[in-house]
């Protein structure tokens, strides 16, 4: 989802420039999709994603080297094209850190944090990287893809938490239904998500 938020964001700009979807959406594979989720294993104070598959050493040198390596992959663009880019990276390497780590006792790893940095944010650093400037238009995407993280992360938490009470298979027919629900739920707004981005990029693409 987040991937296609920031071709989402490219595709509201006049002229894209086709290499720099690429580059935010490696920038944002390998930082959120690797880094991330290796400092969530690393902060986790209850679950952890990834168990105790990875040592911490091991997750450590994950983070850092996914983390470095999509910075080094956006520098050109913020020193070049779009140095309002800046304040956008800034920001999500904070909630980077804050929301995986749990720092401040865990008051940036709520739903309406996550729903700011992992949607609203992408779809104006693709509109950012694009075009240098915010519009209108792109912060009303944003919210739309804030709002759509929301609706992700409020039924994938519940979703989490009956699998895991019912991994021993004693799930009662109730929890069966709820978990059905929440799957379809979590499928559906992703797929969804995922087609848009990419219906607007053949679009672009063939225009």
């Amino acid at each position: 989802m987040v991937l296609a938020f920031t071709v989402i964001g490219a595709m509201l700009a006049e002229l894209v420039h086709w290499d720099r979807v690429a580059a935010l959406a490696g920038i944002y594979f390998l930082a959120l999709g690797i880094g991330a989720h290796a400092l969530d294993a690393l902060g986790s104070r209850a679950i952890k994603p990834w168990g105790d598959v990875f040592s911490k050493r091991q997750l450590r040198l994950l983070a850092l080297v996914s983390i470095a390596t999509a910075y080094a992959i956006g520098l050109p663009y913020l020193l070049g094209p779009a140095p309002l880019l800046w304040w956008i990276a800034i920001l999500e390497g904070f909630f980077l850190l804050a929301y995986n780590l749990e720092w401040f006792e865990g008051r940036f790893h709520t739903d309406g944090w996550f729903a700011l940095s992992w949607g609203a944010l992408p779809v104006l650093a693709g509109y950012v990287l694009q075009t240098n400037s915010i519009s209108f238009a792109a912060l009303l995407v944003a919210a739309a893809a804030g709002a759509l993280s929301l609706v992700e992360i409020t039924a994938s938490r519940p979703y989490k938490a009956l699998k895991r009470s019912t991994a021993g298979g004693s799930a009662s027919g109730s929890d069966r239904v709820q978990m059905q629900q929440l799957e379809a739920i979590l499928r559906f707004v992703s797929c969804a998500v995922i087609l848009l981005g990419l219906g607007l990029a053949a679009w672009r693409w063939t225009a």
